[in-house]
């Protein structure tokens, strides 16, 4: 693919799949869209927006599904259950700090706010405030990590642009990677044995 029409759709479509890939979980794209913004496709200061505007609109839609349906979506997906009890572990330790940094956990980022919203004792407003802070120190955090991995990628290949679309792909398999070695130590250790309350 020509670098040109790389540019293009990454301009054209990068905002979009970001705001859609926070929405759901995120790192990686988030990632390779600071390491773009380095790399001159991106704005990083929209990307940071985009992606706080994709994590905290998705995490107060799955706060508010577990409001409404946390029980039920239990009893229907009984493998969720090993999850829910974990991330009902992680708040009873550490509570406030569970909704400032779930994002950086992986494997518990969509159960959190569902687990989260089946506790009366956090209230909605609670929930917004602590998600804002959240969501945003994860959009900066990540996204200038990707910027700050761009900038080292230009400066060992300055003025050689045909490897821009390679380093892209590497990030793209790197992250990819990371998230299968979660994948294998999440299987090598078990969660803690307190488990969510049912009603």
């Amino acid at each position: 693919m020509h670098i040109g029409t790389l540019e293009y759709l990454i301009q054209t479509y990068g905002y979009w799949a970001l705001l859609l890939g926070t929405f759901i979980e995120g790192e990686t794209i988030l990632l390779l869209a600071g390491v773009a913004a380095q790399l001159g496709y991106l704005d990083l200061s929209l990307v940071i927006m985009v992606a706080f505007i994709g994590s905290f609109s998705g995490d107060q839609f799955y706060f508010h599904l577990g409001r409404w349906k946390g029980q039920e979506l239990l009893a229907k997906y009984p493998k969720w259950q090993a999850k829910a009890n974990r991330v009902y572990c992680y708040l009873e330790k550490y509570h406030d700090l569970i909704m400032l940094g779930f994002r950086f956990v992986y494997g518990i980022r969509i159960m959190t706010p569902v687990v989260l919203a089946m506790n009366p004792k956090i209230k909605s407003s609670r929930f917004f405030f602590f998600n804002a802070i959240g969501a945003l120190i994860w959009s900066v955090a990540v996204a200038g990590g990707g910027y700050i991995f761009g900038h080292a990628i230009e400066m060992v290949l300055v003025k050689i642009k045909n490897y821009e679309i390679a380093f892209l792909i590497f990030i793209g398999v790197a992250g990819t990677g990371i998230l299968l070695f979660r994948r294998y130590w999440k299987k090598r250790h078990k969660p803690g044995e307190c488990k969510l309350p049912q009603d």
